[in-house]
């Protein structure tokens, strides 16, 4: 694990505004999205990321302008995932101020992205973003979701960590679909099930609803949590729950 456990704000952007759903369905507009990133900023947040849950051609100027007037408030690293197909798509997103890029659905068709991204920017550079769902016919029981947990597949997730790492990643996000929004906590065993096969930090998200719900996913193998809707709604602030982390014995950045 890493020296310190980040607390992680997650900002999904629709067509420029910040949403929110459960179980990535029934999105809510939740604000302006470089309002909420500095806010948190304010708070401690360690890092900040931002998703475009709905990346097309059409909004993707709208994103880059986001993300540039985001990372001109902000003093802490900034994670953009959403609609990344290449590595020149990660080119451009580092040059409109992110410092790190999250990969999924392309990543899946094809594999050899994460080679790609990885060999030209660093493993540091690179997020690999597991959205997983519960599944009865993978291996593992955890099978990886595309396209904002939509679409489920038949790999299984475990394995497909696994690879990544191998090929490049240098960091897993592991989301579970089935949490997502609920605010029941978070899936500690798929948690632990990544943390196992992972090198790379593993940031933990999905499922957030108390301020104990991130103890136990630091437990569980986390190396940092992210969390959006508790957040967005004021019901916890980043301070609170690094408070409750040092608390339980974990390292947390002041």
């Amino acid at each position: 694990m890493t020296l310190a456990v980040r607390v992680i704000p997650c900002l999904d952007v629709a067509d420029g505004r910040v949403v929110k759903g459960v179980n990535f369905q029934n999105l809510r507009d939740s604000g302006d999205p470089v309002e909420r990133a500095t806010e948190y900023y304010r708070q401690g947040a360690d890092e900040i990321t931002f998703l475009d849950v709905t990346a097309t051609v059409d909004n993707r100027s709208t994103m880059y302008e986001i993300v540039e007037r985001t990372a001109e408030t902000l003093f802490i690293p900034l994670t953009v995932g959403g609609g990344v197909r290449t590595s020149d798509d990660v080119a451009r997103l580092l040059g409109h101020g992110a410092d790190k890029v999250g990969v999924n659905s392309a990543a899946i068709a094809r594999p050899n992205l994460i080679d790609d991204i990885a060999a030209r920017f660093g493993a540091q550079v690179l997020v690999l973003s597991l959205d997983v769902a519960r599944s009865s016919t993978t291996p593992s029981g955890w099978a990886v979701t595309t396209h904002g947990g939509r679409t489920v597949t038949d790999i299984d997730a475990i394995a497909w960590a696994t690879e990544s790492v191998r090929r490049g990643a240098g960091e897993i996000l592991v989301n579970s679909i089935d949490a997502d929004g609920t605010k029941d906590g978070f899936d500690c065993p798929l948690i632990s099930a990544v943390r196992e096969v992972s090198s790379a930090p593993v940031v933990a998200s999905g499922g957030a609803g108390r301020l104990e719900h991130f103890a136990p996913a630091v437990r569980a193998g986390a190396d940092a949590v992210l969390a959006a809707s508790v957040f967005h709604n004021g019901d916890i602030t980043v301070g609170e729950v690094k408070a409750v982390l040092a608390a339980e014995g974990f390292e947390v950045r002041a």
